[in-house]
């Protein structure tokens, strides 16, 4: 059976998320790591790992964010998807999810912490559904949404880009 996007946004009870489609965490380690014993990056005790369910529609995208941690992205059904990934030097690297190896597409990659990265669906019709696991754990204050003009200014050469994946 094919199931839409609708059906996997209620059966997995999945939210809107901030940076753009819909998604529901899925676990969150028991146990943390002090603060103590963490870069100075984090402004606080981190649990050990997270993991979330996260599903994008054709129209949607999920906006240039990073964080303060690594993300790996895990592709499960639907569309192929791509991450761009914005390094602190300018390098633009673009990862293509799905289950293609011979279009250039892979199961899972990792976005490395302090990347700006954003992504979105290849087609404008269908949907992805994938996992995202952050190690040390996510936690909001470790996420910064990207300012349009700010990151323009920054990085120029990828003026277009930019401004079709940010709000």
């Amino acid at each position: 059976m094919n199931q839409t996007a609708a059906q996997w946004i209620k059966h997995l009870r999945l939210q809107p998320h901030p940076e753009g489609g819909w998604y529901r965490e899925t676990y969150r380690a028991a146990e943390q790591i002090p603060a103590r014993a963490l870069p100075r990056r984090y402004s606080g005790a981190r649990n050990f790992s997270t993991a979330i369910y996260f599903l994008l529609r054709g129209h949607e995208f999920s906006a240039f964010h990073r964080l303060h941690s690594d993300e790996m992205w895990h592709f499960y059904h639907g569309a192929p998807f791509l991450v761009v990934d914005i390094a602190p030097d300018g390098k633009l690297t673009e990862h293509r999810l799905g289950l293609h190896p011979s279009r250039g597409e892979l199961p899972q990659i990792v976005v490395p912490r302090g990347h700006w990265f954003a992504a979105r669906i290849t087609t404008q019709r269908g949907y992805t559904l994938l996992g995202c696991t952050v190690a040390p754990g996510f936690d909001f204050a470790d996420f910064e949404m990207a300012d349009r003009q700010k990151l323009c200014a920054k990085f120029p050469r990828h003026k277009k880009l930019i401004t079709e994946l940010t709000r």
